[in-house]
């Protein structure tokens, strides 16, 4: 996403190398969605990911309109499919996500419309994002939910009331923002002090009060981090890999050199210690909705 949206100017150039090394070092799962340049980052990961396409997995989503309205009506799913198939530059979609919940479209509608495009060989996989365990029941029901996409960090643990559930389907999950949106990467700043169009603006975690709060949190996540040789982020992405084997963490970066770090959490190990002492730190994540006015969305 952040190639494309909500962190400021990227370079293509870059980007496309970091996603080619991501591949060289093992990384195999590579998530993109049409809302993230309507269709321009889909066409960089499709051009970066070419000579290998075979070997990878690509997530993509829908549901989004132009007005970050939501619309999951089937023949919009349908079209949304077709666009974003011809900027991957692939004959299929391996893990096709619904975006956000669409209250005006039944899931039943949603999740058969998927199921559809399975038959047809366009998609291989049912995917929902930042849903609810009544609608993950009910779009389960009809065809199976295969993973569920929510943002999910030492900063955001609301969506652990869902592993009972999810887990009790056997649909696994993905965690969205798994570095606090970047406060975790280091030298985080107040909100004020990012660019226009920055996400971090309107992320309560960012402002005044709250900022400071999250900022003692990360100074001692450090120092356990350094107790253990690794970094904070490392530490950050240990730990969401600590909550099962059913978890995967999807770090965005343009860097390589970022990446490379991010990919040195496969290799720490956190003790049990270590565990306890995080939660001493961040008993219930951090400090601040993760949007403002509140925690979004509400899950059904």
């Amino acid at each position: 996403m952040g190639i494309n949206l909500a962190y400021g100017p990227s370079d293509e150039k870059e980007s496309i190398a970091t996603i080619r090394r991501a591949y060289d070092l093992g990384v195999t799962h590579f998530d993109t969605a049409e809302l993230y340049g309507w269709g321009e980052n889909e066409k960089i990961v499709g051009r970066a990911l070419k000579d290998v396409r075979d070997k990878v997995v690509i997530a993509t989503k829908f549901g989004f309109t132009r007005s970050y309205g939501v619309d999951s009506r089937p023949a919009h799913i349908r079209e949304v499919v077709e666009n974003s198939l011809g900027y991957l530059g692939t004959d299929h979609i391996d893990v096709l996500y619904q975006h956000r919940v669409d209250p005006n479209v039944p899931i039943e509608d949603v999740a058969g419309t998927v199921k559809d495009l399975i038959q047809a060989g366009k998609v291989r996989y049912f995917g929902l994002s930042e849903a609810g365990a009544k609608t993950i029941r009910r779009a389960h029901a009809v065809h199976p939910v295969s993973v569920l996409q929510t943002e999910y960090s030492l900063f955001e643990r609301d969506v652990e009331v869902l592993f009972p559930t999810i887990r009790e389907l056997g649909i696994g999950f993905v965690a969205y923002s798994p570095l606090g949106r970047g406060f975790l990467v280091g030298n985080p700043r107040p909100a004020a002090e990012y660019p226009e169009g920055d996400m971090r603006r309107q992320d309560e975690r960012f402002i005044p009060g709250n900022y400071e709060k999250n900022l003692e949190a990360t100074r001692l996540l450090g120092e356990l981090a350094r107790a253990k040789g690794i970094t904070v982020p490392q530490l950050a992405l240990a730990w969401i890999l600590a909550q099962g084997e059913d978890i995967v963490a999807i770090p965005g970066t343009r860097s390589p050199k970022r990446l490379e770090e991010n990919l040195g959490a496969v290799d720490a190990t956190l003790t049990q210690g270590d565990l306890a002492r995080i939660k001493e730190i961040l008993p219930k994540g951090g400090h601040g909705a993760r949007y403002r006015g509140g925690s979004l969305p509400v899950w059904d």
